[in-house]
């Protein structure tokens, strides 16, 4: 005989697509708004530095610049729209607008919200990818088919800033304070991280420095698929992004869980 719990709570996978399906539906009112930024922005990088320094650098790991630098720009615009998500975005639902206060009347725990949240993130880290590319493909820039690789690569850089992004947001207690992990860390990690020069050529410890960036891993897997360069890298770079997703994961639900709850 079923439980009562198995009567009165829906599963785990309908509860985190409840929390989905509600950003889904408020994010998709002002569609325009919302969508348009992050989708124009790599476009406008690509043609202010891509064809101003498409002059004087026609090459770059082998590849015309702007092919470099497009193949990049997808994961890019993951980053940034995951990161947005789950900080900003996460802060004022739970501190200002109150949002989660209803969520949490419903049959939901903390765990299934913020895991909504997480795949919301990684799904907005695929449709912009997409969309950048597809943008990217009308001006020949685009390496078909490997680049069909891309999206998925944006779902999966989507999910692991989405959960670095809660365990920065757990930290926070003044909205303010975003600027830090923007400017401070999104910022830098934007430029050293394969996505504008190859990291090749750099001092030593620079590119130590780099294997630390998820974003550098996120772009060289996309680069080497888009590519078909099935190198051994390819797992290592796999494995860093489920493993640094698990672990930011872990700890960002957890702090801010307690910090829900109480």
């Amino acid at each position: 005989m079923p439980s009562s719990n198995n009567r009165l709570y829906p599963s785990l996978a309908i509860r985190i697509l409840s929390v989905w399906y509600r950003h889904f539906r408020v994010y998709t009112k002002n569609i325009i708004s919302n969508g348009l930024p992050p989708f124009l922005e790599p476009l406008i990088f690509l043609v202010g530095l891509g064809i101003g320094l498409d002059r004087y650098v026609t090459e770059m790991s082998g590849l015309p610049y702007l092919i470099f630098l497009a193949t990049g720009l997808p994961l890019t615009t993951a980053m940034y729209t995951a990161a947005f998500e789950c900080s900003y975005g996460t802060f004022i639902r739970y501190e200002f607008e109150k949002v989660y206060d209803g969520m949490l009347a419903a049959p939901l725990s903390v765990c299934d919200l913020l895991l909504g949240e997480v795949l919301w993130a990684g799904t907005k880290g695929f449709f912009f990818s997409l969309a950048v590319i597809l943008v990217l493909s009308v001006f020949g820039l685009m390496p078909y088919p490997g680049v069909l690789f891309t999206p998925v690569v944006g779902f999966l850089t989507g999910v692991l800033f989405a959960s670095t992004s809660l365990l920065i947001t757990s930290f926070v207690s003044n909205i303010n304070h975003f600027n830090f992990y923007f400017t401070g860390v999104l910022s830098p990690m934007f430029f050293f991280s394969g996505v504008i020069f190859p990291l090749e050529n750099l001092p030593r410890v620079v590119q130590y420095f780099a294997e630390l960036l998820p974003l550098t891993h996120a772009v060289r897997l996309a680069r080497n698929l888009n590519f078909a360069n099935y190198e051994p890298v390819i797992i290592w770079d796999i494995a860093f992004i489920i493993l640094f997703t698990f672990i930011a994961g872990y700890f960002g639900i957890g702090r801010l869980k307690r910090k829900l709850i109480h």
